[in-house]
């Protein structure tokens, strides 16, 4: 199953991801306010690959997001009915999350009978808040420290997309 958008390619995680994977997840700024710290070797980003790729193997839910033949991302359906993205920074600010959630929400939707979606983002990463917004996220509420990543605590602020309620 690949999904493909005007300028991505969703598809499922392969072995050969790993470099551009690590990429990502061992960048501070990709990292900033994510559930885990920076990832500081290969091995590390292949535990979160092996879990990847073992988890499409019944249903992709959960997609490498690919430009110009790059692994540049992730998201999708991470767990239960909750959606997450993760994208490298040298790709910030170009519309590609959005790109991408609107080609993989249509399509959680036709593969499950969900009826709604969740999402868990840190409240001071606007970014990430307005994105979810702009599908039709609504905030459902907020905890505190919710997350200690390297000593920091960080809150939630969490959010739930209606099936009924998603425009596209």
């Amino acid at each position: 199953m690949t999904l493909v958008t005007d300028r991505l390619i969703l598809r499922a995680a392969r072995q050969s991801d790993l470099q551009d994977l690590f990429a990502i997840y061992s960048d501070r700024r990709a990292m900033k306010y994510w559930s885990t710290a920076p990832h500081e070797s290969p091995e590390r980003t292949q535990e979160n690959l092996d879990r990847l790729m073992a988890a499409q193997q019944d249903q992709l839910l959960y997609f490498i997001i690919e430009k110009d033949g790059r692994a540049i991302g992730t998201a999708g359906m991470h767990r239960e009915n909750e959606i997450g993205f993760l994208l490298h920074p040298d790709y910030w600010r170009q519309g590609i999350v959005t790109e991408a959630m609107r080609a993989i929400i249509p399509h959680i939707f036709s593969q499950t009978d969900l009826s709604v979606l969740t999402a868990d983002a840190d409240p001071r990463n606007k970014a990430s808040v307005g994105l979810l917004m702009s599908l039709g996220f609504t905030e459902t509420g907020r905890a505190q420290n919710t997350y200690c990543i390297e000593g920091i605590w960080s809150d939630s602020a969490y959010f739930a997309l209606q099936r009924g309620e998603y425009v596209g």
